[in-house]
């Protein structure tokens, strides 16, 4: 997050989880309300869908549009999922919102420089996949809801011959790989509070049912709670080092994975423009240090 007059490079890491993602939405809508912009971000998942909004400058959006479609069966329900094999419908949620309904501002999106990444991870492999969006159009949207696609509620998104889901089983929290880009700064918003520890998935036996066929990709899932812990460590060293600012929930954010209540989504909304507007000395102090 910089001032468009700072002359050090800024990344910007985002993690996903869903409708927690509503947080990083109010953080970054209160950022946009006082200029700041980054040079790089990259984001996963919810991080992806909702940091999408912060390239193409569109404060609000986020929370309009779910709080607008979030009791909607056509946006994300059990039915979708049945009918479809994914839980967040396909056309709907990724075609027919974002283009027709409350479309992205493609000119803004693609005249903003800041370099905008996603994650997700290829189900072959195992491995996090990291590619750029410079479009904003239904070829970059169609990245996000790869790197958004939950495994088992959602179909692996075929993209290039590849196929994918969440990014987060991969790498939850970019914030290595960004790091390694080299930035002068480095900001990451996290959804989940200070001391959250991430343990091991309890659905392990199905999932390896699941993805009988993909072995690294279990793996991947095997391993994600000591990725994800080890990824907080290391941001807790950076932090105290002086070598990162780190934005995170000052209170729960738990949600459930199909939020029927705009209430709810505008709780976690408010929770990050507080917690954003709260940090934000500290954060322009980080940013001109």
């Amino acid at each position: 997050m910089a001032q468009p007059d700072t002359t050090r490079t800024v990344g910007l890491a985002l993690e996903g989880g869903g409708y927690r993602g509503m947080y990083t939405a109010g953080v970054l809508d209160v950022w946009m309300e006082h200029g700041l912009t980054c040079d790089h971000m990259v984001g996963v998942s919810a991080g992806a869908a909702f940091g999408y909004n912060f390239k193409s400058r569109q404060i609000g959006r986020a929370i309009r549009y779910n709080k607008a479609y979030c009791a909607d069966k056509r946006y994300a329900s059990v039915t979708s999922w049945l009918r479809t094999g994914d839980m967040f419908n396909a056309d709907f949620a990724y075609h027919e919102v974002p283009i027709e309904r409350d479309p992205i501002d493609l000119e803004t999106y693609r005249a903003c420089p800041m370099r905008f990444t996603c994650v997700c991870t290829d189900i072959e492999t195992g491995k996090a996949v990291y590619h750029d969006l410079p479009y904003g159009d239904e070829r970059d949207i169609e990245w996000i809801r790869a790197s958004s696609a939950i495994p088992v509620v959602t179909r692996p998104v075929a993209i290039e011959g590849r196929k994918y889901l969440d990014g987060g089983v991969a790498d939850s929290i970019p914030s290595a790989w960004l790091f390694a880009q080299g930035y002068d700064r480095n900001v990451v918003v996290l959804t989940q509070p200070a001391g959250f520890v991430k343990q091991p998935n309890s659905v392990m036996p199905m999932l390896r049912r699941v993805f009988r066929h993909y072995p690294e990709f279990v793996a991947a899932l095997e391993h994600r709670h000591e990725v994800y812990n080890a990824t907080l460590d290391d941001l807790a060293r950076r932090e105290a080092a002086g070598e990162v600012f780190v934005v995170r929930p000052s209170e729960s954010v738990k949600v459930p994975s199909l939020c029927r209540e705009p209430d709810e989504l505008e709780r976690i909304y408010q929770i990050g423009r507080r917690d954003a507007e709260a940090t934000l000395p500290a954060l322009e102090t980080y940013l001109a240090g």
